[in-house]
């Protein structure tokens, strides 16, 4: 069977390239990314795993991430979507006919507030605790049938934990990075526990990189799934992410980059590739 896809947009695990990890931002330093994200879905993986055809739909984000740092161990990073697009596609029956019209809705996304402390600064290991906070400013329940989203509706609170190493061998620059992080989640939603690994290598101007990060629910929450799933957002959605990412740097300052995420397993979610390109300013 084909490989299956799924999103990683899911708030903060769309770690922008040569950003974010166990490295903080030295003081006055930055990093600025604009991106634009999308999935166009006809398919899902349900509460069991197995895939499921769904009607078609299209997410749409262009988003713009930043990091600053305010001291030499405090950074501030913000994440937020600001224009977001849902739409569920028209549908047809056998014979031509409309069974149900297209259907849109235009917004903002969730946005993600975060600090992160440097515990290690100077140190070969780069250990970092970040405090996240995620803002529900999208549409949680749009469009004729209100299963449009460009948000969850909940306001949730994430403690993460990232240790990072670099590496030099001749001209090449490798690094590794891992993270744990529990999802504290209100209005109904189950807490979350996520996890992942990355690592990337630089090579005068081209940075290649591949992450793998999942997301397991505990299950405690009492809301039901809007639409079962078929969507970015369900409670209780838990999936197993692989996402290669290339990057070209432009200047000492500049570059572009872009991603495809791929899927080993997942739960409630689309099941159908995704794709991000965009573009980063180093400070």
């Amino acid at each position: 069977m084909k490989k299956l896809f799924i999103v990683l947009f899911i708030i903060l695990l769309q770690t922008p390239v040569i950003g974010g990890g166990g490295w903080p931002q030295p003081k006055g330093k930055g990093y600025f990314k604009l991106s634009q994200f999308w999935i166009l879905s006809n398919q899902y993986f349900n509460s069991i795993g197995t895939v499921e055809p769904t009607r078609d739909q299209g997410l749409f984000f262009t988003s713009a991430y930043g990091e600053y740092g305010l001291s030499d161990r405090f950074t501030a990073v913000v994440n937020w979507p600001l224009y977001a697009r849902a739409v569920a596609y028209e549908q047809t029956g056998a014979m031509g006919q409309i069974n149900a019209p297209q259907d849109a809705i235009n917004g903002v996304g969730d946005m993600d507030l975060s600090v992160k402390y440097g515990l290690t600064n100077g140190k070969s290991i780069a250990v970092s605790a970040s405090l996240i906070l995620g803002l529900p400013f999208g549409e949680s329940s749009g469009g004729v049938d209100g299963i449009l989203q460009t948000g969850d509706g909940e306001f949730n609170q994430i403690i993460q934990l990232d240790a990072g190493k670099g590496f030099k061998i001749g001209s090449l620059h490798p690094y590794a990075n891992a993270f744990v992080a529990l999802n504290n989640r209100t209005n109904g939603f189950s807490d979350e526990f996520r996890y992942g690994i990355e690592v990337g290598l630089e090579y005068k101007f081209i940075f290649v990189l591949l992450r793998v990060n999942g997301v397991r629910s505990f299950m405690n929450g009492n809301r039901v799934p809007i639409a079962d799933g078929t969507s970015l957002f369900a409670n209780n959605a838990e999936y197993l992410a692989i996402t290669p990412e290339v990057s070209i740097k432009l200047s000492d300052k500049w570059g572009i980059s872009a991603n495809m995420g791929t899927a080993a397993w997942g739960k409630l979610i689309f099941a159908n590739r995704t794709y991000s390109v965009g573009a980063y300013f180093k400070l």
